[in-house]
């Protein structure tokens, strides 16, 4: 099993931004790509941003490309979502999620952080 934590979500302004935390506990080493889905309200949660575990490799969503950007530290286990020039639709809670080796899914999630832009 592997837990995940998020941090340093918030409110800010339109054009600011915002970076975001993953920290990741337990069995790491199975970890193959981790990830980061958002949620607003009254929609699906959508596909965000994601990083493969231990060899190169990101992945984005068009509405974010060129304002987001995933990273991770692998020694600190920990991946991040630096967000730039937010804008009011980025507003949703954010997941961390983390797709094993062995699976084809995310099946681990942590348990959100809300990210407000206010206009």
């Amino acid at each position: 099993q592997v837990q995940l934590v998020e941090s340093g979500g918030g409110l800010v302004q339109v054009g600011n931004s915002l970076r975001l935390s993953c920290a990741a506990s337990g069995r790491t080493l199975t970890l193959y790509r981790m990830g980061w889905f958002r949620q607003a309200p009254g929609k699906e949660r959508e596909f965000v941003a994601a990083v493969n575990w231990n060899v190169g490799g990101t992945y984005y969503a068009d509405s974010v490309k060129g304002r987001f950007t995933i990273s991770r530290d692998n020694a600190k286990n920990t991946m991040y979502l630096q967000m730039n020039n937010l804008k009011p639709e980025d507003t949703a809670v954010y997941y961390c999620a983390g797709r094993p080796v062995d699976s084809a899914n995310y099946d681990y999630w942590g348990q959100g952080t809300q990210v407000t832009v206010s206009s």
